[in-house]
C-alpha cells in the first residue's frame, strides 16, 4: 500500500476535523488553527487536555482509552509505563499502525540525567499519542481523536506544542497514598511538572 504523506493526511482528515472542533474555537473566540497547543495527559484520570494560545485556554478534553503502567515515571525499555515529564512532539507518523500517532519526545534531558545517576541505559522511547484502543507505554486516543490530535499538531506546527505528562492533576489533588515505591529523584520531577501545571489553570 503506498505510504501516505503528512499533506495527504491533513487533507484527508482536515476538513472533518476543523467542522468538528468550529463550535469549540468560536466558543473561545480564537482563530483555526491556534499558534500554540498545550497537551495535558494526566495518568490517574485518563484524561488529554488540550490547550491553546497564551494565555492558555482549554479547547477540549479527551478521555485516554488505553494506556498502561501506574504511578511513576518511566525509567526503562519494557516497564510498560507511560512517561512523567515536560516533552515536546518530535514528529508525526501519518502511517503508524495505530491510524495516526504524535511521537512525544522521551527521553528527554531530564530522563537521560537520572538515567545515568541510576545507572539505568535502555530508557525505552517510540512514545506515541495515537489512536486505537490498546497500549504499551503510549496514549491510546481513538480514531477520531487521533485525527483532531494529528491534524491540531500540523496546522499549528510541532515546533509549538508542548507536553505536559503528569501523574495526576496537580492542581486540584495531591499523589494518592497509596502508590509504588518511586526514586527519590520524582519530588525534583513533580515540582517542575506542578510549576508547568499552574501556569496554565484548571477548570475544575
Amino acid at each position: 500500500m503506498k505510504q501516505k504523506t503528512l499533506a495527504d493526511r491533513v487533507e484527508q482528515f482536515g476538513p472533518t476535523v476543523q467542522a468538528r472542533l468550529a463550535s469549540e474555537f468560536d466558543r473561545l473566540g480564537i482563530a483555526y488553527p491556534p499558534d500554540k497547543i498545550t497537551l495535558v495527559g494526566i495518568k490517574l484520570d485518563n484524561l488529554l487536555e488540550v490547550w491553546v494560545c497564551d494565555p492558555p485556554q482549554l479547547l477540549k478534553t479527551y478521555p485516554i482509552l488505553g494506556a498502561s503502567g501506574v504511578i511513576g515515571p518511566k525509567l526503562q525499555e519494557g516497564d510498560m509505563q507511560i512517561p512523567e515529564g515536560l516533552y515536546r512532539i518530535e514528529s508525526l507518523n501519518p502511517n503508524s499502525m495505530y491510524h495516526l500517532a504524535l511521537r512525544v519526545s522521551y527521553p528527554n534531558a531530564f530522563d537521560q540525567e537520572k538515567g545515568k545517576l541510576d545507572g539505568r541505559e535502555d530508557l525505552g522511547g517510540d512514545i506515541m499519542i495515537h489512536g486505537k484502543d490498546c497500549s504499551i507505554g503510549c496514549l491510546a486516543m481513538g480514531d477520531e481523536a487521533a485525527e483532531d490530535l494529528f491534524v491540531l499538531a500540523a496546522e499549528t506546527g510541532i515546533d509549538n506544542i508542548a507536553v505536559i505528562l503528569t501523574p495526576v492533576d496537580f492542581r486540584t489533588q495531591a499523589l494518592p497514598a497509596q502508590r509504588p515505591a518511586l526514586p527519590d529523584w520524582t519530588t525534583e520531577l513533580y515540582t517542575a511538572i506542578m510549576q508547568a501545571l499552574m501556569k496554565i489553570g484548571h477548570t475544575r
